[in-house]
């Protein structure tokens, strides 16, 4: 039991976790933050998953999401306080106080009916914590569903017992000093080192070696005691007599516990370990003092450690859970290291692996939307000046297949930028290579009018119908661009498989949001033939560009045609068609 200063009230301590060991352990689900920093009083929601990305625009409070969730997590800590510059405006107002608030899936009762909410099929629980001044830990409050309200005070008891089934969270800034950096390193590799000794002590039953160690320190801590009792002795009489000037009949007992704690006195590095770095054979030094590349690139490799031992060991079920927040990873990085730096952080919320992500990021690379557990968010600047957050992408959400998930793998690795539509702009998909270097020689003839487009080429029609899903869940507006080949192989004896992915396209094109815009164009029979009068058999993208340099016509009529993408008032270009149903299209291409 915990017996608060302020109320006095007995508050019983509840476990997060079940003790039932069948019982799924919660889960946390989204995060609410209000008037923080540039955020203001319009609350901005963020779904929380295994990787959780954030994009937008700079200064739109990307950073601001990061710290806020830190905060909650370190509740019951000197990491929980604001200072000033926190507030919004820097100032404090009451009627707005910084609020971050979380909820939590759970799977039991164990914490209390009338802190779980079951209303959208889920138990939901409901905790925030409002910060009323600087310098001062924040109050904790549980939603209580019985009077429908904040209750005064929060579930799961007393801050820190909520607070050690929660992730540890370990915040990596953008521009981090150094110092700061290394010691986030080192902190990360001592997470193994304690890792490894919790383990020891699990698995000690009585005789092994941990155990036979702790007995030896136990022994000599005792004999020095022993040694000592005389001058122990003397200290207590001079302390006796002092007290009792005050304090009659007072004694002093100095008692050494020479076998209380012993499991503390063991550690495997000093508090104040470093790393040391530098060309084998010359000399070595502290990584406060490497350049900022390397020291990002240390720091992903202790991720990656974390990641790939996780696999090969069994997690402890006891092990506090991590959650790592990191601003913009791509900073500093060579380009080759930014593919294994998305790799590391990807892998680090391995299966049953206690780890979450969020990160925040400008570069297409760090998102892989053929992965299954990973939530893509964007936030932006509203007209009024309020901070939006959007789920734009969830896999759960998206319904995307296997087949789906594999061409969006491969894609990803074809094409690292692929994902650059997650960051605003008009959207253009084509089908391949020659499509996409065409359109890319038309936009940096005219960078100024084509400057917010993005043009994603797919590789293949199957391609295309995965990256529309992705579009109608993100609730994008796009057009379409392919090939309409023809219903028979060359030779006329058997079905194209080409064409059955017509049929796919237009289905997928038809599943679009309400209020979302689509375009969807065909080449007939195919985009060489259609535009240049030729029947390309190798280096296409090549003899395209040969093609549209040196015939200003030819060039013309790429413009047309990707202005007819864009704007869809406007008519597509003789040999191209806008097409509604796979009959229409059928007796275009057999025209042809």
């Amino acid at each position: 039991m915990v017996l608060t200063k302020k109320s006095a009230i007995q508050v019983p301590q509840v476990s997060l976790e079940s003790p039932d060991p069948t019982v799924k352990k919660p889960r946390l689900v989204k995060l609410i933050v209000r008037n923080y920093r540039c955020i203001g009083s319009k609350p901005v929601e963020i779904e929380l998953d295994d990787i959780v990305v954030l994009v937008g625009a700079n200064n739109t409070g990307k950073s601001s999401i990061l710290h806020a969730y830190k905060l909650a997590m370190s509740h019951g800590s000197n990491d929980a306080k604001l200072t000033l510059d926190d507030f919004p405006g820097n100032k404090i107002d009451p009627d707005n106080l910084p609020q971050v608030e979380i909820h939590t899936v759970v799977y039991d009762d164990t914490v209390g009916t009338k802190w779980v909410n079951e209303s959208t099929g889920e138990k939901i629980v409901r905790e925030r914590w409002v910060w009323s001044d600087v310098g001062i830990s924040p109050t904790r409050q549980g939603w209580d569903t019985t009077i429908s309200g904040w209750g005064k005070e929060g579930p799961w008891g007393a801050p820190n017992v909520a607070k050690s089934h929660r992730p540890e969270p370990h915040i990596v800034d953008a521009f981090d000093s150094p110092e700061e950096q290394a010691k986030e390193i080192v902190r990360l590799l001592k997470l193994e080192l304690d890792q490894r000794l919790t383990d020891h002590k699990k698995g000690d039953d009585g005789e092994g070696s941990y155990s036979k160690l702790l007995r030896l320190i136990g022994e000599f801590r005792k004999n020095i005691v022993v040694e000592a009792q005389e001058q122990i002795a003397s200290i207590n009489r001079e302390l006796t007599i002092l007290i009792q000037q005050v304090f009659p009949k007072y004694i002093i007992d100095f008692d050494a516990k020479p076998e209380d704690a012993l499991d503390k006195s063991l550690s495997f590095s000093k508090s104040d370990a470093q790393l040391l770095m530098g060309p084998m054979g010359e000399h070595l030094s502290s990584i406060e003092k490497q350049g900022s590349g390397a020291r990002r690139m240390l720091l992903w490799t202790a991720i990656k450690f974390l990641a790939e031992n996780a696999r090969k060991t069994k997690p402890s079920d006891s092990a506090r859970p991590h959650l790592l927040l990191i601003d913009e990873p791509e900073i500093c990085l060579h380009p080759a290291a930014i593919r294994d730096a998305c790799n590391a952080l990807y892998a680090l919320p391995a299966p049953d692996n206690k780890w979450q992500v969020m990160l925040t990021t400008h570069s297409p690379i760090f998102i892989d939307f053929s992965k299954d557990n990973t939530t893509i968010v964007r936030v932006e600047k509203e007209s009024d000046g309020g901070i939006k957050g959007t789920t734009i992408f969830r896999p759960d959400k998206a319904k995307l297949s296997s087949d789906d998930q594999q061409n969006l793998k491969l894609l990803n690795i074809c094409d690292p930028y692929v994902a650059e539509f997650f960051f605003g702009g008009r959207i253009v998909v084509v089908e391949g290579d020659t499509e996409y270097t065409a359109f890319s020689y038309v936009r940096s003839q005219n960078p100024n009018e084509y400057r917010d487009v993005q043009i994603i080429r797919a590789r293949g029609k199957a391609t295309i119908v995965s990256l529309v899903k992705v579009l109608n869940h993100f609730g994008a507006n796009y057009s379409i661009l392919h090939d309409s080949d023809k219903q028979k192989t060359k030779k006329g004896d058997r079905a194209n498989p080409a064409w059955t992915n017509n049929g796919l396209i237009l289905d997928v094109v038809r599943s679009k949001l309400t209020g979302q815009q689509a375009r969807l164009l065909a080449s007939v029979p195919n985009f060489e033939e259609a535009y240049f009068g030729y029947v390309a058999t190798d280096e296409k993208p090549y003899k395209a560009l040969q093609t549209i340099m040196a015939d200003p016509g030819k060039q013309a009529t790429i413009k047309d045609l990707l202005d007819a993408l864009l704007d869809r008032s406007k008519t597509p270009p003789t040999n191209c068609v806008e097409w509604f149903h796979i009959d229409e299209l059928a007796k275009l291409s057999e025209t042809q």
